[in-house]
């Protein structure tokens, strides 16, 4: 693998990640893993908050703290996908999020990226303490269920409610 490497989202990388948002919202794909960057078209504001949930002492109410990264390619430096890791779960997390989303942009999908992305991101998860990862998707999303098994998911159960229904994968590191 190494063909990705994360990297902490910076204002250097501005106009990388506001192109990946522009081809996510033009495909109508959901933003997972990217912090709430859907949700904010002033990069500046979304890096704020990037900067303040990174941190338990400022992480915004209603959140948990967590690490965003960006997953660039190797060899040409391209923004390729976006991966977050939640540091904790809170209840609604326990049930859909898990403690880590992602997101690769349409462009570069089918290319491996997203199982080398969750790879990496354990690998920070442990840094972080973090020895039993849930991850989730939702029961219809077939690739991102065989990336989190690639990674050593063990399906635990299906949730089924008003947000759908999610799968929910448990992943212990050694």
């Amino acid at each position: 693998m190494n063909r990705i490497k994360l990297v902490v989202p910076t204002p250097h990388y501005k106009e990388a990640i506001l192109d990946y948002r522009r081809e996510f919202i033009e495909n109508g794909d959901s933003l997972d893993g990217t912090s709430g960057l859907k949700n904010t078209e002033i990069f500046e504001e979304w890096y704020s908050a990037l900067c303040d949930n990174s941190k338990e002492e400022t992480v915004r109410e209603g959140l948990v703290p967590d690490s965003t990264y960006m997953a660039i390619s190797n060899d040409d430096g391209r923004l390729v996908g976006m991966i977050s890791i939640r540091h904790r779960l809170n209840d609604f997390l326990l049930r859909h999020g898990g403690h880590i989303g992602y997101s690769v942009r349409k462009s570069e999908r089918r290319q491996g990226y997203a199982t080398e992305m969750l790879s990496l991101a354990l690998t920070e998860c442990a840094k972080l303490n973090i020895y039993k990862v849930l991850v989730t998707c939702d029961n219809d999303n077939i690739a991102s269920a065989k990336t989190i098994m690639n990674n050593g998911g063990v399906l635990e159960n299906e949730i089924s409610d008003a947000e759908g229904v999610s799968q929910r994968y448990w992943i212990t590191l050694d």
